[in-house]
């Protein structure tokens, strides 16, 4: 027998002794594909303006099922559907969202989307095809996160695939979005929020008189008035005033000293992207403690003798809150040195984050009878709701309770314990 008579046919259908037949016009072609072991059926479907043809495919491991793929193909180009790229992957969808999705949101933002996406949403899911991406496959993917994940952080990332895949499918890269059809399960508990007692809290405000003004004042400010720590990191000195009955007016303490009856703060900016504040609500003007008086003037008086010994003493500095040259601090500069000054009233600093002490101002007026409503105000809450339950264990007038109240919970210089 010769050689050639020995030799494998190239196709499933090679040797059997049938004779091809001659296929219809428009019926398409059907071959096999040696490569890839797969029949290919294939047809045009018209052609590109420059003349190109337009063809539609569908693969399977018999002729059935590739005339079956292809049918599903051509079903699709009859209603106007996009075919789905076979190879766009889960990781190029969350690439483009990270890339495209977050115009205008804050450098800390988009860094921490990334920061989920690239340590539990690719690592997981990103080889996977979108097209075959499945809500099963998301229910066990958020299942097992939630091993080691926080609720919100399961909420995060989440959110991540939910719009990465959207974004896909406004750009014809999948049928539909699987991720919405899933719910995210409890996460692991994290560490609540916690606030000092009034015992704790006079122990801090008495560390923070007598450390470095700078932060001193940042710290008698966020406990006794309840600012955000973006909003005290945006604070200027043009919007830290003093009421003179003379002028009948308020104006701004660089221009009008230390020796009058009322100050206010107008918690107007954050350090947010665009500099506004949280929400409308968040926007208002607070009257100071004496306590806060005190610790603004002994800041204010600090940074005159820099700028005196300094040699510049022509310009003075915009921030409240600042660097020996004049820009704004950072988170981590406020937590590091935060923590120091806990460290010093007897607590352990790496136990506590600055934004506690706004929920030791909500619990302490609390526990002095003070109501939820003007708390909520004070803080710039939205609701009362948010003020309960997260906190308590607007361009207003200015709002002199809290400041009334802390002037009354917290002791003078002498340290007594006078309450309300």
């Amino acid at each position: 027998m010769a050689d050639d008579d020995r030799r494998a046919p190239e196709s499933p259908d090679e040797g059997n002794g049938d004779k091809p037949k001659r296929r219809s016009r428009g019926d398409g072609g059907l071959h096999w594909d040696k490569s890839r072991r797969r029949w290919i059926a294939s047809v045009t479907v018209g052609y590109t303006p420059q003349g190109k043809r337009i063809v539609r495919k569908g693969s399977g491991r018999t002729k059935t099922a590739a005339k079956e793929a292809l049918r599903k193909v051509l079903r699709d180009h009859e209603d106007g559907l996009p075919s789905e790229p076979a190879k766009y992957t889960v990781g190029e969808a969350v690439e483009y969202w990270l890339k495209h999705g977050l115009s205008g949101r804050s450098e800390r933002t988009v860094e921490m989307n990334r920061t989920f996406a690239e340590n539990h949403v690719i690592p997981a899911l990103g080889a996977r095809k979108l097209r075959d991406l499945s809500a099963e496959d998301v229910d066990n993917w958020l299942k097992a996160k939630s091993e080691e994940l926080s609720t919100r952080s399961l909420k995060l990332v989440h959110s991540i695939l939910h719009r990465s895949v959207r974004k896909a499918m406004a750009r014809d890269k999948v049928r539909r979005n699987v991720v919405e059809l899933c719910d995210v399960p409890e996460g692991r508990e994290g560490r609540p929020s916690k606030a000092l007692t009034l015992v704790q809290a006079k122990a801090v405000l008495n560390a923070a008189r007598k450390t470095e003004p700078r932060i001193g004042a940042y710290i008698v400010l966020s406990l006794a008035t309840g600012a955000r720590t973006e909003e005290l990191r945006a604070l200027a000195w043009d919007h830290v005033v003093a009421y003179v009955e003379d002028a009948e007016r308020w104006i701004p303490v660089q221009e009008a000293g230390w020796k009058h009856g009322a100050y206010a703060m107008y918690v107007w900016r954050s350090v947010r992207k665009k500099g506004d504040t949280k929400t409308r609500k968040s926007r208002r003007t607070l009257k100071l403690p004496r306590i806060c008086v005190e610790a603004l003037q002994r800041l204010h008086e600090h940074q005159e003798a820099i700028r005196e010994s300094a040699g510049d003493a022509t310009s003075e500095p915009s921030l409240v809150f600042c660097t020996r040259s004049g820009l704004p601090l950072s988170a981590a500069n406020v937590r590091r040195d935060f923590r120091k000054v806990l460290d010093q009233a007897e607590l352990v600093g790496a136990e506590w984050a600055p934004r506690e002490m706004r929920h030791s101002f909500v619990s302490v007026l609390s526990d002095h009878g003070i109501p939820i409503e003007d708390i909520s105000r004070l803080v710039g809450h939205r609701s009362t709701a948010v003020t309960e339950t997260v906190y308590r264990l607007q361009i207003r007038p200015v709002m002199e309770k809290g400041a009334t109240a802390m002037d009354g919970i917290f002791a003078a210089e002498d340290g007594t314990d006078e309450n309300p």
